[in-house]
């Protein structure tokens, strides 16, 4: 017998469905049907949580506001092969988003966005492709102020600055260049800092 896909007519159908089947991992919503995303590789795991613990340690936010890889954030759909939800490597938040995620890690489209978006950019061209053109966009239209990427291979930083609607390029970093924030004025961390190895 032939199961029949599930078909989700929006987010607020997703999020009801997801929270009453009690979803396990995490889902992206695209043309209205779940797919299932694998767990993260380890080398991008390690580079959000050290990026958390860096960014703690330079009072840029609390603890509590620097999520990764476990926030859903609702995204505009802007093209039809688009999520309508996105799992950022790390999210600062803003401090009104702790009562507005009490019964669900999800920031949704009317909420505030975040300060800070960061993804960690994993080989492969589609994960390019998505990283440096989908979800940049789908930052963008959600006004999210700040947006980097975080290049392992070769151990940069791009930092890029909402103006307007797009994203405007603040640089490229890497080794001793301290990373230039609009959204952190104060930050002083050097790119190279991210890419230290843990043991």
């Amino acid at each position: 017998m032939t199961q029949a896909r599930l078909q989700l007519a929006s987010f607020e159908e997703y999020l009801a469905y997801s929270n009453e089947a009690l979803l396990e991992g995490r889902f992206e919503l695209v043309r209205g049907e779940l797919v299932e995303l694998p767990p993260e590789p380890e080398p991008n795991n390690w580079l959000a949580n050290h990026l958390q613990f860096l960014l703690v340690s330079a009072n840029i936010a609390p603890l509590r506001l620097i999520k990764i890889q476990a926030l859903e954030l609702q995204v505009p759909v802007l093209q039809p092969h688009d999520a309508a939800n996105r799992y950022p490597d790390l999210v600062v938040l803003r401090p009104e988003h702790l009562e507005l995620t009490q019964q669900r890690l999800t920031v949704t489209r009317d909420m505030p966005p975040p300060r800070l978006v960061v993804e960690v950019v994993s080989p492969g061209k589609t994960n390019r492709q998505c990283d440096y053109v989908s979800k940049r966009a789908q930052y963008a239209a959600l006004s999210v102020p700040e947006y980097w990427l975080i290049e392992p291979v070769v151990q940069t930083v791009r930092v890029l600055s909402l103006a307007g609607k797009t994203y405007q390029e603040v640089g490229v970093f890497a080794g001793q260049e301290v990373i230039a924030s609009v959204e952190f004025p104060n930050l002083t961390l050097r790119a190279g800092q991210i890419f230290e190895p843990s043991l």
